[in-house]
């Protein structure tokens, strides 16, 4: 029993391998970033392992004030003691219950927030559950723009990613005609940009998908109109090899491009723009820019530079 325990151990446990000689299982456990994911995509300068610290603490604190804290329940309080005697009788029993404490334990505390391979260098992706990955890193930029108070070192941006695809133009298009609906299907309308980068992709075209996913979004609804300016949604195209990242923002602007270190610095441009509301009512109204009459000259210059 006890060399079948050192075996179990050794093939389930990430940090045996240091013990056995066996090669120790890549960051983020071996979980890779495919498509069908939901989380959010963190740029860094260069320092991945801290930049994954950074993003769990801030996610973390967040996380427990939008959605409360993480509940974990314990596998062993959902047996009886007269199941427990039962199991302990029998040697493979209490092995397979053991291992599966273990993987049930390791699960339940990556619910919310798991880290996964991303494919690109200086790149973490954070997979969520349960949680609205958009709203959360609205938030967090909205309270850091407003508080001026910088919480990380190494994060650059921090852009949440509502969705993933095979990164290939068809699968794009069958993709996105469903994906674009709650912000640019009629009666529902905005002004918008698309902003596109592509790591470790050559066979991708710039030019060809932005083309292609206006095309869609003008299709939902005529009345959806590009504005390279102050959009009122920035739709965000990430591509790592062969997965196409998908996201809608608001604020794109106002918020730097989602760059943490830079929303903190103070701006006196960000007292003509305030951020956008979360109400669904808001959402589905087009924001009216103001027209240059309504701006001194002095203003205008400056959104001109």
């Amino acid at each position: 029993a006890t060399a079948a325990r050192r075996r179990a151990a050794g093939r389930r446990c990430p940090w045996a391998g240091a013990r056995t000689g066996r090669a120790l299982r890549p960051r983020g456990g071996g979980r890779q970033l495919e498509a069908g994911m939901r989380g959010i995509l963190i740029t860094c300068n260069m320092n991945e392992r801290k930049c994954v610290g950074e993003a769990y603490s801030l996610l973390g604190e967040y996380g427990d004030l939008l959605y409360g804290p993480e509940q974990f329940s314990d596998p062993e309080e959902r047996l009886s003691g007269s199941e427990r005697e039962e199991d302990e009788d029998d040697v493979e029993a209490a092995l397979k219950k053991e291992v599966g404490q273990i993987r049930a334990s390791t699960e339940q505390k990556l619910r919310r927030f798991q880290s996964v391979e991303s494919g690109a260098n200086n790149v973490v992706f954070i997979r969520t559950r349960g949680i609205e990955p958009e709203n959360l890193v609205h938030h967090i930029l909205k309270d850091m723009h407003a508080t001026k108070k910088k919480k990380t070192r190494v994060i650059l941006r921090m852009l949440p990613i509502a969705g993933t695809c095979k990164a290939f133009m068809e699968d794009m298009k069958k993709y996105t005609e469903t994906f674009f609906e709650p912000w640019f299907k009629a009666p529902n309308k905005g002004t918008f940009q698309i902003v596109y980068k592509a790591r470790n992709n050559s066979h991708m075209s710039r030019e060809e998908v932005i083309k292609e996913l206006a095309g869609i979004v003008g299709s939902l609804n005529p009345e959806n109109k590009v504005d390279l300016n102050n959009p009122q949604y920035t739709i965000v195209v990430e591509i790592i090899k062969n997965v196409c990242c998908l996201s809608v923002v608001r604020d794109y602007v106002l918020f730097r491009k989602y760059n943490l270190q830079e929303v903190v610095k103070s701006n006196k441009e960000d007292t003509q723009q305030n951020p956008s509301s979360l109400t669904e009512e808001q959402n589905s109204k087009v924001v009216k820019p103001e027209t240059q009459e309504e701006k001194s000259s002095e203003e205008v210059k400056e959104e001109n530079k």
